[in-house]
C-alpha cells in the first residue's frame, strides 16, 4: 500500500480490513469520519452471485474492458457497506433477486438494447442469468470523454441512510487508497486496465473523498516514501507501486513509482551462489516499479524455461559445473587475416587449472581492472557453450549476477528473418529468447536506454567466426545515422540490428557475450574483444559425476562406470559433454563389454541404430494398438452378425414341419463348422504373419530411403558449415517427422510475432503471453515446441536444424562412403591432404574433418552393420565398397608424412585409427591394420605437435600409432610444447618404451614428476626425468620464465619437494634438462619483458652451462643491465650475448664492461640500437683488449660521435681476435667513419 497525502479535514481508518492495507496520512485530531463497520473476512462474499449482481462495480469495467475504447475516465459510484445484521442481508438479497426476475419479465431485450442511457450488459452476465440489482440500475451511466467528478445527487445522498445497507464484497488482494475529491487532485488512468482502478465515493462526507482499489503489492515494499502534495492542476502522485505492468500510462507510471529495494528472487530468499562472493552492484538511478515488476517476470520465466538441458535432462539434476578458463592472444603484427585458433596462446594443463574462472567471475576485471565489456566464449562442437549460457541466465534469474538489470539472449538463427520490420525495442523485448511478454515496453525500453551498462546481451547460435565477421563489417553511414536517431522505428532487419549492437552503434555501454567455435578468421573480433574465455570440457571426475546423475539406478550406474573404465577410448571421448551424452545412451543399452564401440564411428553408428530401433518400436506399438482395436471391433461385429443369423435360423427351424430331423442336421453341421472356423483362424494367422513380415520389410526399405535423404542433407550442411537445414521448407512431411521422432532434427521456434504493448487489451495480452510461453501453463511452451513435431505447418515460425553436430557429420560420412551418387573421383577429392607440399592448404571446418574421419571409418566397418544404411544389392554394394577402400588405402599410403604439418599428421592418425578399429579389434589379420603399420613406419623420427591442441582422444590415437611403431622397431622424439596436453596424456606418451626424448610444458612435467613420486613409481619417474629436454628454450610468455625458474630451483636443490625422498637418488646429479640447456631466448617483448625479468635474474645463476643468451628488445635499461651484471658472473660458458634494443646507456655499459672482461668464452656481443654515447664507448674500449675470445662486436645505431668511434677504433688495434666491429650511426661524420675503415678493414657499416 502506498502513502498518499490527504486533505487535513479528512481521515480514514481501514487498518483492520483483512487482506488490504490502509494509507497512512496526517489526520486532524478534531475531525473523524465513521465509515461504518466492515466484516472481518470479505473473501467469503466474493462469489458469482455478488459479482453478477454488482454490474455497476464489476460488470462493464472489470470483465469487459473492450467496451471502454472511447472512455477517458471510468468512475462508478457504489454504496459503501453499512452496519446491519446477517439475517437482514440475506433477506435483502432474496428481495433483490425476486424484483430482478420480475423486472426482467417486464422489460424486453430490444428495449434494453435500444436504451441509450442504459449501459450495455456484458455478454457473460447475460449468459450467467444473474439479475441486476435495483441499486445498480439506479446508478448513472458512465460518461465518455469527460473528466468531471461523479458526485452523488441529494436524492442519492439521502438514499444512503434510507436504503437497506449493502455490503461490498472484495477479495483480500485489494488495497484502499483515499484521495479527496478536490479540484487540486486528478486521477490519471489509462483506457484499458488489468485489473481496473475503481473509484467509489465515501458516504457521510461533505468533501466526498474516493476509494481507489488496486491489487496488493507482491512482494510488499518495506519502505515507502511519502510524496509531496501536488499543486493545482498537477497529476496526483498516487503511489500505486503494486499496479501490474502496462496498467498505467508511461507518464503516470514513471511519476507514481517510488524508489524501493529490489525484491528477492521468486525462487530463493537468499542467493544460491556459493562459489565466490557476489560482486557489488554499481549505484544506479532508481528503477520504476513497473520495470522492476517486468524484471521479476523475466527472472521467474527464466527459472522455469532454462531448467531443461535436453531430452530427459535438467539443470537441477544433471548439470555438471562447466570449467571456463581465461585465454590470451598473441596480438602479433598487423596481419589482417588473423585466425583465432592461431592467435590464441596455448596454455599447459597446470596453468589452465590455475586460470579457471567461476561463473560469477566471467564479467569481472582481473587485478582490479575495469569490468569486461566484450567477451568471446569459444569451444569446439559439443563442449557445452549453450548449456553454460543457459546456466548464466539461470544464475542471473537467481540474483547471482547482480551487476545486470537485464539479460537478453539473441539467437544467431534469427538472422534468417529478412523482413525490415524490427526495431531495437522489438528485438530485445520480443525476439530474445527466454523473455516473457512485456505489458509496458515503453517504460522498459526507456530504462534500458537510460542504463545500458547494466544490460547484458548474449549472442548464441553462431557456429562460425565468419558469421560475426560479416556482421562486423562497416555499415552504410545513412543506416548508422538512422539507427542512432530513431532505434524504435520498425524498419530494420535483424541482421542490421545485430550488426549495430556488435559494432557499438546501439547500446554502446552494454556488455556483450559472444559464443562461437575457435576456427576461422576473426580479425574484427580480435581487435574488439577484451576477454577470451574457453570452455574446457569434462575432467575424469566430471565424467563420473555426470554418469552418477544420469543413471539413477545404483546397479546400472555401477556397471556403466565399470564398462566405461575398461573401454579407454570411450572414456576419453567423454571429455566432450555432447559425446558423453551419446556414450551414456550406448551404456544404457549395453549388456556386455564386448559390444561397446571402440571408435567414434562405431559410437555414432550405435547411437543411430538405437534411435532407429526406438522409433521402429514405438511406430510398431502404435500400429499394433490400432490393429488390435480394429480386430476387436471386427470381432464384435462378426459376433453380432453371427448371433443375429443364429436367431434367424432358430426362428426358421421352429416354423418347419419336420421337427424330428432338426436335431440330426444340427449335430452333423456343428463339427464341420468348428473345423472350418479353426482352419480359417490358422489361415488368418499365417496371413497376418506374412503381412507383418511384408510390412516390416516395406518399413525398413522406407527407413533406408529416409536415411539416404538425411545423409544427403547432412552433407550439404557440412559443405556449407551450417547446422541449419536451409531446405527445411521443401522437405517432405514424412522426412520431417522421421527426423524429429529420432531426435536427429531439432525444431527451433522463431519469435516472429510481436507481443502486445500497454495499449492493447488485457485479454489479448494474457493470450499472447500464454502462446509465447509466459503464462502459467505456457512457461515451457518454447522448449516443448522443440520436440513437438506434430505442428510444423507454420514453417515461418520454426526452423529445422541438426540436433547433434557429431550425428550430422556421421550421416554426411554415410553419404560420402555409401552413396552411389558419389563417384570415386568425387570421393577422392573429399579426402584430406589434397595439396602438395608447396601448396597452400585451405583451412577446413571441424564438421568436415569429422565427416572425413567417419567416411574412412565406415568403409572398413562391418558389412552386416552397413546393411542397415543402404538398400543396394549385395554385389553392387560389395563392389562399390571395395573400390572406395582401395582409393583410401592408396591415398594414405602415398602421403609423404615428413612434408605434412603437425595438424595434418594428427588428422592422419585419426583416419587410420577409425579405419583399423571400427570393426574388430584391429588384429594384424585385418586388412585395415595395414594402414596403421604403414603410418608408423613412415612417420618422421622427430614427431612434433608443437602449437597443435591435443585433447584426450587425440592423445589416444597418437599413442596407438606410436605403440605400433614400437613393434616395428621405431623410436621417436616427441615435441609436445604448446599443445595443452593434459598431465594424464603426457604420462601415457612418456611411458612408452620407444620414446627417446620429449619436450612439453615445464610446469606439466614437474606436476607429472610429483605425481609419480607420490605414487611410488620410481621406474617411470627415472625415465620421465632422463628423457625430458628443454634445449633450446624460447620464452614467449611470463609463465615460461616462471616455470623455468621452478625447474632450476629443483636442479639446484636436487629434489622435487621437501618431503620427497625417492627422487633424491634420481636427482642426485641435478636435472639433466637444465644441465643440457645451452640456448635461452627471452622473447617477451617490451610490454611483458619487464614482468619476467625479476624471475630471469633469479634463475640465470643456476644455468652454468648456458652458452647463448638472447635478451633483445626486453627494455632492460641501466637498472636491468646492473642486475644482469650480477647474474653474468655465474655464466662462465656464455658464448653469445644479445642485448640489442634495450635502452642501455653509459652507466649500464660501464657496469657490464667489468663483468664482460671476465667471461672467458664470450665471442659475440651485440649492443645494437641502445643509447650508448662516447662515455660508454670509452668503457668498452678499455675492456676490449682483455676480452680474449671476443670475435664480433655490434654497437650500431647508438649515440656515438666521432670521439667514441675513434676510441673504439684505437682499441681495436690491440684486439687481434676480433673479426668485425659494427658501429655506424648518424652521429658519426661520414669522413671520420670512412677514414676509420681505411685504417682497419674489420670496421663495417652493417
Amino acid at each position: 500500500m502506498q502513502e498518499v497525502d490527504q486533505d487535513p479535514l479528512i481521515s480514514s481508518d481501514f487498518a483492520d480490513l483483512p487482506g488490504a492495507k490502509m494509507q497512512e496520512a496526517d489526520q486532524d485530531a478534531l475531525i473523524t469520519i465513521d465509515y461504518g463497520d466492515l466484516p472481518d473476512d470479505l473473501s467469503e462474499f466474493l462469489n458469482d452471485d455478488y459479482l453478477m449482481a454488482s454490474d455497476g462495480l464489476f460488470g462493464d469495467l472489470w470483465f469487459s474492458c473492450e467496451e471502454l475504447n472511447d472512455t477517458s475516465d471510468a468512475a462508478v459510484p457504489v454504496e459503501l457497506p453499512c452496519p446491519g445484521s446477517h439475517q437482514q442481508r440475506q433477506k435483502d438479497k432474496l428481495i433483490r433477486k425476486r424484483d430482478n426476475r420480475r423486472k426482467r419479465q417486464r422489460v424486453s431485450r430490444s428495449q434494453r438494447c435500444t436504451d441509450e442511457n442504459t449501459p450495455s450488459r456484458p455478454k457473460r452476465n447475460r449468459l450467467a442469468g444473474k439479475p441486476q440489482t435495483k441499486e445498480a440500475q439506479d446508478e448513472p451511466a458512465v460518461t465518455q470523454g469527460t473528466d468531471e467528478r461523479l458526485e452523488p445527487s441529494p436524492a442519492q445522498t439521502a438514499g444512503v441512510t434510507t436504503t437497506p445497507p449493502r455490503i461490498l464484497h472484495l477479495h483480500p488482494s485489494f488495497q484502499f487508497i483515499t484521495i479527496p475529491d478536490a479540484p487540486g487532485y486528478q486521477v490519471v488512468q489509462t483506457l484499458r486496465l488489468s485489473p481496473p482502478v475503481i473509484r467509489i465515493p465515501l458516504p457521510n462526507t461533505a468533501a466526498t473523498p474516493t476509494y481507489i482499489f488496486v491489487p496488493a503489492t507482491s512482494p510488499p515494499c518495506k519502505r515507502q516514501v511519502q510524496p509531496l502534495s501536488p499543486v493545482d492542476g498537477a497529476v496526483a502522485p498516487v503511489q500505486m507501486s503494486s499496479s501490474p505492468p502496462g496498467s498505467l500510462s508511461d507518464t503516470a507510471s514513471k511519476a507514481m513509482c517510488p524508489p524501493s529495494t529490489s525484491p528477492l528472487s521468486p525462487s530463493n530468499d537468499t542467493s544460491p551462489c556459493k562459489e565466490s562472493p557476489l560482486p557489488q552492484s554499481p549505484t544506479v538511478l532508481d528503477i520504476p516499479q513497473v520495470v522492476k515488476d517486468y524484471i521479476q517476470e523475466i527472472k521467474a520465466h527464466m527459472i522455469q524455461t532454462c531448467q531443461d538441458m535436453e531430452e530427459g535432462l535438467s539443470m537441477n539434476s544433471n548439470y555438471v559445473n562447466m570449467k571456463v578458463c581465461q585465454r590470451d592472444i598473441l596480438r602479433s603484427g598487423k596481419n589482417t587475416n588473423k585466425c583465432l585458433d592461431k592467435e590464441l596462446v596455448i596454455m599447459g594443463d597446470t596453468d589452465r587449472q590455475t586460470s579457471l574462472l567461476g561463473q560469477s567471475q566471467i564479467f569481472e576485471g582481473s587485478n582490479g581492472n575495469k569490468s569486461k565489456r566484450y567477451i568471446l566464449l569459444f569451444g569446439n562442437a559439443g563442449m557445452g557453450k549453450t548449456t553454460l549460457i543457459r546456466k548464466l541466465c539461470l544464475d542471473w534469474s537467481r540474483d547471482c549476477i547482480p551487476q545486470f538489470d537485464f539479460v537478453f539472449l539473441l539467437d544467431g538463427k534469427a538472422v534468417t528473418l529478412t523482413k525490415p520490420t524490427f526495431s531495437l525495442q522489438t528485438l530485445l523485448l520480443n525476439l530474445s529468447s527466454f523473455a516473457p511478454s512485456c505489458m509496458d515496453p515503453e517504460a522498459v525500453y526507456a530504462q534500458i536506454l537510460a542504463a545500458p551498462k547494466r544490460v547484458l546481451i548474449i549472442f548464441d547460435g553462431f557456429d562460425e567466426l565468419r558469421h560475426y565477421e560479416n556482421l562486423l563489417q562497416t555499415q552504410e553511414k545513412d543506416l548508422i545515422t538512422a539507427l542512432q536517431k530513431d532505434s524504435k522505428a520498425q524498419t530494420y532487419t535483424v541482421r542490421q540490428l545485430y550488426s549495430a549492437i556488435l559494432q557499438r552503434v546501439l547500446l554502446p555501454g552494454c556488455t556483450l557475450l559472444l559464443s562461437t567455435r575457435p576456427r576461422g578468421t576473426a580479425s574484427q573480433l580480435l581487435r574488439r574483444a577484451d576477454s577470451f574465455l574457453e570452455v574446457c570440457g569434462f575432467t575424469p571426475t566430471d565424467v563420473e559425476t555426470y554418469l552418477s546423475q544420469y543413471f539413477t539406478d545404483p546397479a546400472l550406474r555401477t556397471s556403466a562406470l565399470d564398462y566405461l573404465k575398461n573401454c579407454s577410448y570411450l572414456h576419453l571421448l567423454c571429455w566432450n559433454p555432447a559425446l558423453c551424452r551419446l556414450v551414456c545412451l550406448v551404456l544404457e543399452q549395453s549388456r556386455s563389454l564386448e559390444v561397446l564401440p571402440k571408435t567414434l564411428t562405431g559410437l555414432c553408428h550405435q547411437v543411430l541404430r538405437l534411435k532407429m530401433e526406438k522409433d521402429r518400436g514405438s511406430t510398431q506399438s502404435e500400429a499394433e494398438d490400432q490393429t488390435q482395436t480394429s480386430l476387436q471391433s471386427e470381432e464384435e461385429t462378426q459376433t453380432q452378425i453371427s448371433s443375429n443369423n443364429q436367431k434367424k435360423r432358430g426362428h426358421k427351424n421352429t416354423q418347419t414341419k419336420s421337427q424330428a430331423q432338426a436335431p440330426s442336421r444340427t449335430r452333423t453341421r456343428a463339427p464341420r463348422a468348428r473345423k472350418a472356423t479353426q482352419q480359417e483362424e490358422e489361415e488368418n494367422e499365417v496371413d497376418a504373419l506374412e503381412m507383418n513380415s511384408a510390412e516390416r520389410e516395406v518399413d525398413r526399405t522406407e527407413e533406408k530411403e529416409l536415411l539416404s535423404q538425411l545423409s544427403s542433407l547432412a552433407w550439404e550442411g557440412v559443405k556449407a558449415n551450417s547446422s541449419v537445414l536451409s531446405t527445411a521448407r521443401t522437405l517432405s512431411a514424412k522426412l520431417k517427422a522421421f527426423g524429429l521422432r529420432t531426435r536427429l532434427f531439432l525444431s527451433h521456434p522463431l519469435r516472429t510475432r510481436l507481443d502486445i504493448s500497454s495499449g492493447d487489451r488485457v485479454g489479448e495480452g494474457r493470450q499472447d503471453k500464454d502462446e509465447m510461453g509466459g503464462g502459467e501453463k505456457g512457461d515451457r511452451k518454447e522448449d516443448r515446441e522443440r520436440t513437438d513435431f506434430g505442428n510444423l505447418d507454420d514453417s515461418n515460425n520454426h526452423i529445422l536444424l541438426w540436433a547433434n553436430p557429431f550425428l550430422q557429420s556421421y550421416l554426411a560420412g554415410v553419404h560420402l562412403s555409401l552413396s552411389r551418387t558419389v563417384s570415386d573421383r568425387t570421393f577422392l577429392q573429399t579426402l584430406p591432404f589434397q595439396s602438395g607440399p608447396k601448396g597452400r592448404r585451405r583451412p577446413q571446418g571441424e564438421e568436415l574433418e569429422l565427416t572425413q574421419r567417419f567416411a574412412v571409418g565406415l568403409l572398413f566397418h562391418d558389412r552386416t552393420e552397413l546393411r542397415r544404411l543402404h538398400s543396394y544389392t549385395e554385389t553392387s554394394f560389395r563392389d562399390m565398397l571395395g573400390s572406395k577402400q582401395a582409393l583410401v588405402a592408396k591415398h594414405l599410403e602415398g602421403l609423404s608424412y615428413g612434408d605434412l604439418s603437425p595438424a595434418q599428421v594428427l588428422e592422419a592418425c585419426h583416419y587410420v585409427y577409425e579405419a583399423s578399429f571400427t570393426h574388430g579389434n584391429g588384429s594384424r589379420g585385418s586388412g585395415s591394420t595395414r594402414l596403421v603399420a604403414h603410418l608408423a613406419a613412415n612417420l618422421p623420427e622427430v614427431l612434433t605437435f608443437h602449437g597443435v591442441p591435443l585433447n584426450p582422444p587425440d592423445v589416444f590415437t597418437v599413442q596407438n600409432v606410436l605403440e605400433r611403431g614400437g613393434t616395428e622397431g621405431r623410436s621417436f622424439c616427441l615435441d609436445l610444447e604448446d599443445s595443452g596436453i593434459q598431465v594424464s596424456g603426457l604420462r601415457a606418451l612418456v611411458g612408452l618404451n620407444n620414446i627417446n626424448t620429449y619436450r612439453a610444458c615445464i610446469a606439466d612435467v614437474i606436476t607429472l614428476w610429483e605425481q609419480l613420486e607420490q605414487n611410488g613409481e620410481e621406474g617411470l619417474l627415472q625415465g620421465a626425468v632422463s628423457k625430458f629436454k628443454i634445449h633450446p628454450l624460447k620464452a614467449t610468455q611470463v609463465c615460461h620464465v616462471e616455470h623455468l625458474a621452478k625447474l632450476v630451483n629443483i636442479h639446484m636443490h636436487k629434489r622435487l619437494s621437501d618431503s620427497g625422498s625417492q627422487s633424491d637418488s634420481i636427482l642426485a646429479e641435478g636435472v639433466p634438462a637444465v644441465k643440457e640447456l645451452h640456448k635461452l631466448e627471452f622473447e617477451l617483448g617490451p610490454e611483458k619483458g619487464p614482468l619476467g625479468l625479476p624471475k630471469l635474474w633469479e634463475l640465470l645463476p643456476g644455468l652454468h652451462n648456458l652458452q647463448h643468451l638472447d635478451l633483445e628488445n626486453s627494455k632492460l635499461g641501466d637498472e636491468g643491465a646492473d642486475k644482469l651484471t650480477d647474474a653474468l658472473a655465474s655464466l662462465c660458458s656464455l658464448e653469445v650475448l644479445n642485448l640489442s634494443q634495450n635502452c642501455i646507456g653509459d652507466h649500464g655499459v660501464k657496469k657490464l664492461a667489468i663483468t664482460l672482461r671476465d667471461l672467458p668464452n664470450l665471442h659475440c656481443l651485440s649492443l645494437y640500437s641502445n643509447v650508448i654515447s662516447d662515455e660508454g664507448a670509452e668503457s668498452l674500449a678499455a675492456v676490449l683488449p682483455h676480452m680474449a675470445s671476443l670475435t664480433d662486436l655490434d654497437v650500431k645505431y647508438n649515440k656515438l660521435t666521432d670521439v667514441g668511434a675513434q676510441s673504439l677504433g684505437a682499441s681495436l688495434r690491440n684486439c687481434q681476435k676480433i673479426k668485425t666491429l659494427r658501429m655506424w650511426n648518424q652521429c658519426i661524420p661520414y669522413g671520420v667513419f670512412e677514414r676509420l675503415q681505411q685504417q682497419d678493414s674489420r670496421i663495417l657499416w652493417h
